[in-house]
């Protein structure tokens, strides 16, 4: 099975390259210049690997810059997205998009399904939701799996955030009135590629939006009181954190209270559950503390 994956650098790119071992997947992640989702350049790329199965990994993410570049926010997380489903539609491929919990505005007091009304609250919200129904309507095919909170080894996020600032830091605050799912990136990339292949082999497969995050919930500060509590098992530096309140970290743009996703859905039709945030998050750790080591000592502020 040959699968085309738009972007290279980005956590879930990254996860599914590390992933593509066995003999018969062929992974290719093509990120700019070579597949420009703004520009809408770059098909012949794809044309070139001749793919069984697109999966769109790329995205503009920045999500407090978007609050002031939401045009360049639209024109990869719509327009770039339509772009990319359109290619696979005209050609016949199974298309998977991914999409976030920041299309629900996070007021509901449980788990979000599928069904839920969508709301979104932040400029970045609004242009994945955007991006989800130009998506469906350039490809009714396709399939939507929204995420979040997800974290690896790779890029940004907040595992690393909070293991860097332990080095800098002799105490942390987080936020404790948001409750989500940790997701490895490593576990989503596992369940694509799981999809990838019903979808390759059975094209009367389901489709429209799915949920795909890790088993079981926690606040900003519970991940970071846990990723603390890994820290010191394992040798390394870790400090004390506080909880504080959404309104003691204003940001530009406004986070879900509620990012909890409905998983359900995706079991019953695909037969995959992701695994506990709490049994995942170590696999990370251990990837990061490791490279950590050969860091240079925590300057005394």
């Amino acid at each position: 099975m040959k699968v085309f994956v738009a972007g290279s650098a980005g956590q879930l790119a990254r996860a599914l390259a590390d992933r593509a071992t066995a003999p018969d997947l062929e992974i290719l992640g093509a990120g700019r210049p070579q597949l420009d989702l703004e520009r809408r350049e770059g098909a012949e790329r794809i044309d070139t690997f001749a793919p069984d199965v697109i999966i769109n990994a790329a995205a503009y993410t920045a999500v407090d810059a978007a609050e002031q570049d939401s045009a360049r926010a639209f024109a990869v997380n719509r327009d770039g997205a339509a772009w990319l489903a359109g290619i696979a539609a005209e050609r016949n491929i199974p298309f998977l998009h991914i999409s976030t919990d920041y299309v629900f505005d996070g007021s509901k007091s449980g788990a979000y399904t599928e069904e839920d009304a969508v709301n979104p609250q932040s400029a970045y919200g609004r242009t994945k939701r955007a991006g989800e129904e130009a998506v469906l309507t350039t490809c009714p095919s396709a399939l939507i799996l929204r995420t979040a909170w997800v974290y690896s080894p790779y890029g940004q996020n907040f595992v690393k955030t909070m293991l860097r600032l332990a080095r800098e830091r002799d105490s942390l605050r987080v936020v404790n009135d948001q409750v989500g799912s940790p997701t490895s990136a490593h576990d989503l990339a596992d369940a694509l590629l799981a999809i990838a292949r019903r979808v390759a082999q059975d094209r009367d497969h389901p489709r429209g939006v799915y949920h795909a995050t890790a088993t079981g919930a926690t606040t900003w500060f519970g991940f970071a009181q846990e990723i603390m509590r890994l820290a010191a098992e394992r040798g390394h530096r870790a400090v004390p954190v506080a909880p504080i309140t959404t309104a003691d970290y204003p940001t530009p743009a406004t986070r879900p209270a509620n990012s909890q996703l409905d998983c359900g859905k995706l079991a019953r039709d695909f037969g995959l559950q992701l695994p506990s945030w709490k049994d995942s998050l170590p696999t990370t750790m251990q990837a990061l503390l490791v490279d950590t080591e050969t860091m240079a000592p925590r300057t005394e502020r």
